[in-house]
């Protein structure tokens, strides 16, 4: 757990415990309006109570994989959700999503739960990063440049909204542990 203070707020950083299912998703349907540069969109997210608490505690139980939360005053604004490859040649890298609530954008958040993130990547085995992003979200792909991720590639046609197709910027980061 790490506090913070941001913009006059204090903000909790913690994973996410069993008994956060609900808000959680009542947060990813709350964000789901929020954002074109989701993956999905509203009513999209289906997710049970009971089928997320088991997500989250596999989390919790699993040494690649790190479920995030941000809280101020016991209400999640943000999450970082990230996975690492199972397969033994690829169990040095792993991929995240993070999203941050509207009213809380630019606050700072997404950027402190990335370095939560980072920081616990090199404290484990990973020696990489990485994830995917929509060309047009030039504060995600400022933010990601900021803190070390470089542009890897891209994937054509890789979001469709409003009827239109948008790509996908690949980026990473590459940590410095030893397998």
């Amino acid at each position: 757990m790490k506090k913070i203070n941001l913009d006059g707020l204090e903000v909790i950083i913690r994973e996410a415990a069993k008994e956060d299912a609900k808000a959680v998703i009542d947060y990813i349907d709350k964000i789901s309006y929020e954002s074109d540069f989701l993956t999905f969109g509203p009513g999209e997210f289906t997710m049970t109570q009971e089928k997320e608490e088991a997500f989250i505690v596999e989390s919790l139980n699993s040494k690649n994989k790190l479920f995030l939360i941000a809280e101020i005053n016991n209400k999640i604004v943000g999450n970082l959700n990230f996975q690492g490859n199972e397969m033994v040649r690829c169990k040095h890298i792993g991929e995240f999503g993070v999203s941050v609530l509207k009213d809380y954008w630019g606050k700072g958040i997404g950027r402190e739960l990335l370095l939560y993130l980072i920081d616990w990547a090199k404290k484990s085995s990973f020696t990489k990063i990485q994830l995917s992003v929509r060309e047009d979200n030039l504060s995600a792909i400022m933010l990601y440049e900021k803190l070390g991720f470089k542009k890897e590639g891209s994937i054509s046609r890789f979001f469709y909204h409003n009827k239109v197709y948008h790509s996908a910027i690949i980026m990473g980061i590459e940590l410095n542990n030893d397998i």
